[in-house]
C-alpha cells in the first residue's frame, strides 16, 4: 500500500460496512426465529396432512438458510472491523511520523522519501547540504548498526532524523500492506455456494472461515475487553453488558463456544452462541461419518464345518480396530444432536415453548443444557440433573422428561412462565458397577452446577428474581447434594428422585429453606436400597456402615407420593403422582403436593 492510499484510507467506511453486515445478520436471525417460533408453530397447529408436513420441512430448510446467513454475516462484519482496525493502526503510525517530520523541518514526498534541510554539526566549519533519504521497513540488528554508523559519519545533523522518519513511514506502509495482503483472501473466502441448499460442507467451511478470521484478526480480537478470568456469573454478566454491539458480535463470531458456556449471560445470547457450535459440530460429525467405510460383514459360516458354526472375518476385525471406536463416538454425538434438533423442531406442539441451548460440547461423552422456555423471563424454573449412564447420545430421553414436567408445571402455574432445564453439564458415571460407587463424578461436577444456578439468578429479569428448583435423579441427586455441601446451591426447593444418597445426612444441610427438600422413591426402585445399605462411595454413612438417604425418615425430607410410577425410570410419566408432585413443587403450589401416608 502506498502513502497516498494509506493517507486516504477511512476506517469508518469499513466499520460502517461492518455495521451493515451485522444488521443483515440480525435481520436473518429475526427471520429464523420468526420461522421457528411463529410461522412453523402456526402451520403445525392449523394444518395437517402430507402437504403441511412438506411445507414444514421446507420451512426448516429456510430457517437453516437464515441461520447460515446470520453466521456468515457475522464473520464478514468481524473481518471488516478487523481489517479496519489493522490498517487504522498503521495509518496512525504514518500520521504521527508525518507530523513529527513536518515539525522537524523535513519534507515527506509522495513516494515516502524524506528531504532534510542543510545543516552543520557542532564544531564543523562548513554547512552540509540537505538531501533526501528513503527508509526501509523492518530492520535487523546488523542493518540498525550500519544505519547508526552512517548517521554518525554523515556531516548533516538532520540526516539521522530524516532517516528515522523515513523508516517509520516505511514501517507503517509495510504494516498496512501486510494487513491488506492478510485480509484479502479471508474476505474473499467468505462467500456461499451458488445454490439454495446449506449443506454440511457449507457449515464445515464456516468452521474453516472462523479459524481464518480469528487468525488474521488476532490483534483486533486481543484489543477487545476479555471475559473476566475465573469470573463469577455476576462478573460475566457485567462484562457482557459493558461491551458495544460490535464487540459482542465479535465475541459471538470468533469465540462462540466460550460465550455459550458463560453462566450469567442472557439465555438468548447463550442459545445463539451454542446453536452456532451445534451447527458446525453437526456438520463435522456427519462429514467424518461419511468418510468411514461401510462396516464389513462380521461373521461368516465356518468353512470347515466344525464348531464354532461361524467365524469372525479378518476384514471386520481390521475395520473395527481402525474405525469401530471412533464411529461409535461419532454416532453417539450424532444421536444427541439429532435429539436436540428434534426438540427445536417440536416448538409449538401442544403449546410447547421455544427451546434454548444453554450449553453444548461433543468432547468425551458430550454435554448439553437444554431449556424449555426462557429462564430469564420465567417465574418458575426447574433444573434437572440426570444420573448414571447419561451422555450426549441419550440426551433425548432427558429432554423428554423435562418436556413432560414443563407441560404439567405450566398447567399449574396460573399463567406465569415456566422453564424446565435438562442440565447435562458434568461427566456422569457411565457404568453402574464400575463408576457409580464413586463420589468424584459428583464432586467434580458440583461447582459447575452451582455456577449455573447462580447464573440463573443473575440473568433472571422478573420482579421476584424467579423461583428455582433443583431436581436430581439417581446419581444426579448425589451431584445436587455435593453442590449444597461445597457451596451455595441458589435454589428455593430441591427434589430428589430414586436417590442412592446425597453426601449429607439430613435435609437441613441442603442449603434451602426448612421444609423445602422433597423426595420420591417409587415402588420397585432398587437404587435407594443400594444407597441405604452402603453400596457406593457417594453416600453419607451412619452407624455401622449403613447410609442415610433422602428416603429415610431420619433424613428429614418431605416424602412425596409416587402412585402410578414403578421402578427407577418412571418419575416423569404422565398422570402419575410423581410428575404432579414435582410440578406442584416447581410452581410453588405446595398445598397440592400429595405426601406418602
Amino acid at each position: 500500500m502506498d502513502l497516498a492510499t494509506l493517507r486516504a484510507f477511512k476506517p469508518s467506511e469499513y466499520e460502517e460496512a461492518a455495521d451493515g453486515y451485522r444488521a443483515t445478520g440480525d435481520m436473518a436471525s429475526e427471520a429464523k426465529d420468526a420461522i421457528d417460533n411463529r410461522i412453523a408453530v402456526g402451520l403445525r397447529s392449523e394444518l395437517k396432512g402430507d402437504a403441511a408436513g412438506a411445507a414444514h420441512e421446507q420451512l426448516k430448510k429456510l430457517s437453516k438458510n437464515f441461520h447460515y446467513v446470520q453466521t456468515e454475516c457475522g464473520l464478514v462484519s468481524t473481518a471488516l472491523n478487523g481489517f479496519a482496525f489493522d490498517v487504522a493502526v498503521a495509518k496512525r503510525k504514518l500520521e504521527a511520523a508525518l507530523e513529527d517530520a513536518r515539525a522537524d523541518g523535513c519534507t515527506v514526498h509522495a513516494n515516502g522519501s524524506v528531504s532534510y534541510p542543510a545543516g552543520r554539526k557542532p564544531g564543523e566549519e562548513k554547512t552540509a547540504d540537505g538531501g533526501t533519504v528513503t527508509g526501509s521497513a523492518g530492520g535487523s540488528p546488523t542493518s540498525d548498526a550500519l544505519e547508526r554508523q552512517a548517521v554518525n559519519i554523515h556531516p548533516n545533523p538532520h540526516y539521522g532524523k530524516a532517516l528515522a522518519y523515513a523508516n517509520r513511514i516505511a514501517d507503517a506502509l509495510e504494516e498496512a500492506t501486510d494487513a491488506d495482503t492478510k485480509w484479502a483472501p479471508k474476505l474473499r473466502a467468505l462467500k456461499a455456494d451458488d445454490d439454495l441448499e446449506v449443506s454440511h460442507r457449507d457449515w464445515a467451511d464456516v468452521t474453516s472461515d472462523t479459524g481464518g478470521v480469528r487468525e488474521a484478526g488476532k490483534s483486533y480480537f486481543d484489543s477487545l475487553p476479555e471475559p473476566p478470568r475465573d469470573g463469577t456469573p455476576k462478573d460475566n454478566a457485567s462484562w457482557w453488558k459493558g461491551l458495544s454491539p460490535e464487540e459482542q458480535a465479535a465475541h459471538l463470531t470468533l469465540n462462540a463456544a466460550a460465550v455459550g458456556a458463560l453462566d450469567g449471560l442472557p439465555a438468548e445470547t447463550r442459545d445463539e452462541a451454542n446453536r452456532m457450535v451445534l451447527a458446525q459440530s453437526r456438520a463435522q460429525v456427519e462429514l467424518e461419518l461419511a468418510r468411514i467405510p461401510p462396516e464389513p460383514t462380521r461373521y461368516s459360516p465356518n468353512p470347515n464345518g466344525t464348531y464354532p458354526a461361524v467365524i469372525q472375518n479378518a476384514g471386520w476385525t481390521e475395520w473395527n480396530e481402525k474405525y469401530g471406536e471412533r464411529r461409535a463416538q461419532l454416532t453417539k454425538a450424532q444421536n444427541g444432536m439429532n435429539s436436540i434438533q428434534e426438540r427445536f423442531d417440536a416448538t409449538g406442539e401442544n403449546g410447547l415453548p421455544p427451546a434454548y441451548l444453554l450449553g453444548f460440547d461433543t468432547e468425551k461423552n458430550g454435554r448439553a443444557i437444554v431449556a424449555n422456555g426462557n429462564p430469564d423471563t420465567a417465574a418458575h424454573t426447574a433444573v434437572y440433573v440426570p444420573g448414571t449412564t447419561s451422555n450426549l447420545g441419550g440426551i433425548g430421553g432427558d429432554i423428554g422428561r423435562m418436556t413432560e414436567l414443563w407441560r404439567e408445571s405450566e398447567a399449574m402455574a396460573g399463567g406465569k412462565e415456566v422453564s424446565t432445564i435438562t442440565w447435562l453439564g458434568y461427566d456422569a458415571p457411565q457404568s453402574v458397577v464400575k463408576d457409580a460407587p464413586f463420589r468424584h463424578y459428583a464432586d467434580d461436577g458440583a461447582p459447575a452446577f452451582n455456577r449455573f444456578m447462580d447464573g440463573l439468578n443473575v440473568a433472571n429479569g422478573t420482579e421476584s428474581g424467579g423461583h428455582h428448583t433443583a431436581i436430581g435423579h439417581s446419581y444426579g441427586t448425589t451431584l445436587v447434594g455435593s453442590a449444597a455441601r461445597q457451596g451455595e446451591l441458589n435454589a428455593d426447593d430441591v427434589v430428589f428422585a430414586g436417590s442412592p444418597g446425597v453426601q449429607v445426612g439430613e435435609a437441613s444441610r441442603m442449603d434451602v429453606p426448612k421444609g423445602h427438600v422433597w423426595n420420591e422413591e417409587a415402588e420397585g426402585d432398587p437404587v435407594p436400597d443400594l444407597g441405604r445399605w452402603g453400596h457406593g462411595g457417594s453416600q453419607w454413612r451412619f452407624g455401622g456402615g449403613v447410609a442415610i438417604i433422602p428416603s429415610d425418615e431420619l433424613f428429614g425430607a418431605n416424602q412425596m407420593s409416587t402412585d402410578g410410577s414403578e421402578g427407577h425410570s418412571e418419575y416423569w410419566v404422565r398422570d402419575t403422582d410423581s410428575l404432579r408432585n414435582q410440578a406442584a413443587v416447581v410452581t410453588g403450589q405446595y398445598g397440592k403436593v400429595k405426601l406418602e401416608e
